[in-house]
């Protein structure tokens, strides 16, 4: 069974190990778990996504309590029997996705999957789970657990989008349009947006920052100009999901360790890919002489939002440039788990 396991795992784009008890091992030509279960899980349950327990559902309790911290961070966890007859998704079923995964899982072995959340039984919409299917960032718990009760009570929920935003789907059950109402959910850049009493603000990571800087630049003031400016355009920092620059700059450590600090991947282009990019943009001479192109902050910025919309142009301070640009989203309510 733990060999359908990993081959419908890695056929949905995960990477696996696959591994059983020592006395097992050898025979079922698997991975031993060393020194034992416990240890093994005292590690993976921080580094993995997704841990799947085949065997009975008190061992994988008993296993993971102790490591068990918040729905935010808890990889998904999902217990089943040894036939694949019941899949069982323990903890983090919304955020983690352990709720779609047991549901698949279960398709592709002919089992049934055991999900007991009450927006699932009840066949809601589950914000959580969408925003984390849908790259958002949740701002609060507490107002999705108000958000759920009132589906789950029969009322009526609002949602706010930006107007930039697209919604390309049919609304879920129950959710509306308006101001008015007490709950809602609101899609947007803007930080701290609370058009609802009670508001289920969704991030969307959809800003690319272009960072361009002198040789030797120091991290701190890189840092100093970008959070400056989003505090400027009222966005949060989270929703930033990639840094872009030219391709010489992919060796320069302020800027690295800008990346480092707040955990967002850099992208690197070449001056012939940068030029390519259509557009107005602030051009300079020394710039294009220097590096093979009149601009790079703006220009990778655009590159790397897929032609998204400039929000902020070429800004200069202490030998940092800074453009800021945001990829165009469509919003799409039926898009909520894994590809089958």
């Amino acid at each position: 069974m733990s060999k359908k396991v990993e081959q419908y795992l890695r056929s949905v784009g995960y990477e696996v190990r696959n591994l059983t008890f020592v006395k097992y091992a050898e025979t079922a030509g698997l991975e031993p778990m060393l020194p034992d279960h416990n240890a093994v899980c005292s590690v993976d349950f921080l580094r993995c996504q997704t841990l799947v327990f085949i065997g009975a559902v008190g061992i994988a309790v008993r296993t993971i309590a102790p490591f068990i911290k918040s729905k935010l961070t808890d990889p998904a966890v999902i217990s089943m029997d040894e036939r694949g007859t019941f899949v069982i998704p323990l903890v983090a079923g919304h955020i983690g996705g352990s709720n779609e995964l047991a549901r698949c899982l279960a398709a592709n072995l002919g089992g049934t999957a055991c999900v007991t959340t009450a927006s699932d039984v009840n066949g809601l919409f589950a914000v959580d789970e969408w925003a984390a299917r849908n790259n958002m960032v949740l701002c609060s718990l507490k107002a999705a657990k108000d958000f759920a009760a009132a589906l789950v009570g029969g009322e009526k929920v609002g949602l706010y989008v930006d107007e930039d935003i697209n919604v390309n789907s049919a609304l879920p059950q129950q959710v509306e349009y308006s101001s008015t109402l007490p709950i809602g959910m609101a899609i947007t850049l803007t930080k701290d947006l609370q058009p609802f009493k009670t508001t289920v603000r969704l991030l969307p990571k959809i800003v690319h920052l272009g960072i361009g800087c002198r040789r030797g630049t120091a991290m701190e003031k890189i840092e100093d100009l970008v959070l400056s400016q989003l505090a400027q355009l009222n966005l949060d920092k989270r929703s930033v999901v990639s840094i872009a620059s030219i391709d010489v700059k992919k060796d320069e450590q302020g800027l690295l360790a800008f990346a480092e600090k707040y955990k967002v991947p850099v992208s690197f282009y070449s001056a012939a890919e940068l030029n390519k990019v259509a557009g107005e943009f602030t051009a300079s001479d020394f710039v294009a002489h220097t590096v093979g192109v009149s601009n790079v902050c703006e220009r990778s910025a655009v590159l790397d939002s897929k032609g998204g919309r400039l929000l902020l142009h070429k800004t200069c301070r202490d030998g940092v440039t800074l453009a800021v640009a945001v990829e165009k989203l469509q919003v799409d309510f039926q898009h909520t788990g894994l590809k089958k």
